[in-house]
């Protein structure tokens, strides 16, 4: 499988905002968020790669550049995959190129992993010489062979320029509608009243920052709900496995949302999976 990425478009002209910052996000900070609707096969079958998505995502990237050279972050969600089998993957880097780096830092991965698919899961094509990997062992095999993505570039704010400051943010759990990951350009101005909410129900947040208090609070309202769907079909003598397949598939996110921006004061356009 074609495992090299696609040229880049033009780049922009970089630029640097004022640091200077109001209510509203400005020209900082970019993201995409993609979700592939057809079989991985399909894919693989049209355009001769198990990493169009990916090739994508990097293209999205690239387009927005000039939204921030700090830092890249890219992650991906595995749909419908059986417990055992890793369905998030995130990788994020500050190198002086981050968006050719993690992205190139990603496909090494990927092409090591099909490179060292066993025999039972490499298909030879009827009337060719030409070799593919079983789509099924690879989405369950490849890490970012999933069917949704979402990246981001950082423009940086502050002078702490980590890794642990590079968007998609995770919040994983054990359940997989637990599991959260956030991405966006924001800024939060009662950021400190948020935190002490967070404080006040029990919760210890690791870090005073707004892009944890936001996952924190989302994801206080994603256990809320978990937690409220439980109980309900649990009532009724469902088994527990048989509950959490029920949540996954009556979940109210739009409710969620609503729930933990109440009392969000700021600009935010958020992307999250």
């Amino acid at each position: 499988a074609n495992a090299r990425l696609p040229a880049p478009p033009p780049r922009a002209q970089a630029s640097r905002p004022s640091p200077a910052m109001g209510d509203e996000p400005h020209h900082e900070c970019g993201f995409a968020l993609l979700r592939l609707l057809k079989p991985l096969e399909y894919y693989e079958e049209k355009y001769g790669t198990s990493f169009f998505g990916l090739n994508r995502m990097y293209l999205m990237m690239e387009k927005q550049r000039n939204r921030g050279q700090d830092g890249c972050g890219v992650a991906n969600v595995k749909l419908d995959v059986p417990p055992g089998i890793k369905y998030i993957n995130c990788e994020k880097s500050i190198d002086k190129d981050p968006i050719k780096d993690v992205f190139e830092r990603v496909q090494r991965m990927g092409a090591d992993k099909l490179h060292r698919a066993p025999p039972e899961a490499v298909i030879s094509e009827e009337g060719s010489t030409r070799t593919r990997v079983d789509p099924t062992w690879v989405k369950e095999n490849v890490p970012f062979a999933g069917e949704l993505f979402l990246s981001h570039v950082r423009y940086g704010t502050d002078s702490d320029n980590t890794i642990d400051r590079c968007h998609p943010m995770l919040r994983e759990s054990n359940w997989m509608t637990r599991s959260l990951l956030l991405a966006g350009n924001f800024n939060i101005t009662n950021n400190e009243d948020l935190f002490s909410s967070l404080v006040q129900i029990g919760q210890h947040p690791r870090e005073l920052s707004d892009t944890v208090t936001l996952l924190e609070k989302i994801g206080h309202f994603v256990d809320k709900e978990n937690n409220d769907l439980y109980v309900k079909y649990s009532a009724t003598g469902q088994a527990p496995r048989t509950c959490f397949s029920l949540i996954a598939e009556n979940i109210n996110v739009a409710r969620i949302l609503r729930r933990a921006s109440t009392d969000w004061d700021g600009g935010y356009c958020i992307a999250g999976l």
